[in-house]
């Protein structure tokens, strides 16, 4: 059984996202292939996500490769392809063991077949584990999600949207707003991840490279979170 931290579930973020930024940062400072920052990166993704399920967190959501990041070289690219299928792959014991249920975000239909299809498979392997929900963002852009819904929703409909029957239309409409969205790497931006969910999030920006993360780093995170007066527009 999964032990939890002393913090009070209740002030916890239900959601938590993060874009992994400095791997490649992270490599070149050692001297390395940025290609070997992408595999650290892997590693420290699989930590993180361990302690989110022990602090007790529902939902985290990591942002693995946006649409905008097939405008990097193809090595590198082809590189984080063959990484994600092997790691989805081999963290099917580690998904089981810590029941975390794995979902997917963004136009699968962009990715190679042989990616899509690993995705979906442990997609539903992993569909009846009821502990921490791990979303993968691969070639997902919030623009590009939010377009795609926009396409799903049939014009008899559109007259009776209200934000709640628009947000059915998402890659993961059981995903709930996002709490905390974490930045690493030193950068100050959202870059297109979770616009619509993100819309109240609270932004955490770690000066630190990825591939650096620790667990203390992401409870850093969540004690900054809980310190937070979330409002929602109004006054208290």
């Amino acid at each position: 059984m999964t032990q939890h931290s002393s913090r009070n579930c209740a002030n916890l973020p239900a959601h938590v996202g993060i874009i992994m930024d400095g791997n490649g940062r992270w490599a070149q400072r050692q001297g390395l292939a940025r290609t070997q920052g992408h595999k650290r990166g892997l590693e420290v993704a699989k930590a993180i996500v361990k302690k989110a399920a022990n602090l007790g967190i529902p939902y985290i959501t990591l942002y693995a490769f946006s649409t905008e990041n097939w405008k990097r070289a193809a090595e590198e690219v082809g590189f984080l392809m063959s990484l994600i299928s092997v790691h989805l792959k081999a963290e099917l014991n580690f998904y089981r063991q810590n029941g975390i249920r794995v979902r997917h975000l963004g136009d699968i239909s962009g990715l190679p077949a042989d990616i899509a299809s690993e995705i979906n498979a442990v997609v539903q392997e992993t569909s009846s584990y009821t502990g921490t929900t791990v979303s993968l963002a691969i070639n997902y852009g919030g623009r590009d999600e939010i377009l795609r819904a926009v396409k799903k929703i049939p014009i008899e409909k559109i007259p009776m949207l209200d934000e709640a029957a628009f947000s059915e239309y998402f890659d993961a409409p059981e995903l709930p707003p996002m709490d905390l969205l974490i930045r690493t790497g030193g950068e100050q931006r959202i870059s297109n991840f979770l616009l619509w969910q993100s819309a109240y999030a609270e932004l955490y920006f770690s000066e630190d490279l990825w591939p650096d993360w620790t667990e203390t780093h992401l409870e850093q995170a969540v004690d900054f979170y809980t310190t937070r007066d979330r409002r929602f527009g109004t006054v208290k």
